[in-house]
């Protein structure tokens, strides 16, 4: 069995990958979100990310989105973590880890994989819904040292995190909002 992945063009389309993401993630049924809300539909962002090919099929996409001064790319748990390694591996640029909460054992810290102090790093998440953890890392991050010189997702859901990200100073920038996914999708369903 040949374990390699193949790391070069994946040569998906936007509209591919939009339709390989929605036909991938969005699952109907009866999901109780978060918020308590029950909702007919569910985005499974795990199910992309744990699927080699359309994860660098997506790293591929976010990669223009980089900044270029960028020294560091901080992944946040979870999501955050493999797009951030798919990220470094195609960019070379080095990925650190961001945790939820510290653990209470060994390391002890809020960012694993290396040093921020004084680097200039992006954050990455998979989806941004209401951004409240994105601004809590934020916070820990800057604390800890970093510049931060914006966020990028995978999918912006369009519920407001965009403009709490922006009442922070901190630029978002998705590779889809949730509506362009789905109209990019239905355009080539048609």
């Amino acid at each position: 069995m040949d374990l390699s992945i193949e790391m070069s063009s994946s040569g998906m389309s936007r509209h591919q990958l939009a339709q390989t993401l929605l036909r991938t993630c969005l699952l109907k049924g009866k999901f109780q979100l978060r918020s308590g809300q029950v909702a007919s539909e569910y985005f499974d962002k795990y199910r992309f990310e744990s699927d080699p090919q359309i994860l660098f099929a997506v790293a591929e996409a976010m990669q223009p989105l980089i900044p270029k001064d960028t020294d560091v790319l901080a992944g946040l748990e979870l999501g955050g973590v493999p797009l951030a390694t798919a990220l470094s591996r195609l960019t070379g640029i080095p990925a650190r880890f961001v945790r939820k909460t510290v653990k209470s054992y060994g390391t002890c810290e809020i960012v694993e994989g290396g040093d921020i102090v004084g680097k200039r790093l992006v954050m990455i998440e998979d989806v941004i819904t209401s951004g409240g953890q994105v601004l809590e890392s934020a916070a820990q991050l800057k604390e800890a040292g970093a510049e931060i010189l914006g966020v990028l997702c995978v999918v912006d859901r369009e519920a407001g995190g965009k403009a709490a990200l922006a009442a922070a100073s901190l630029e978002l920038r998705s590779l889809f909002s949730f509506s362009e996914l789905r109209r990019l999708a239905d355009r080539s369903s048609a």
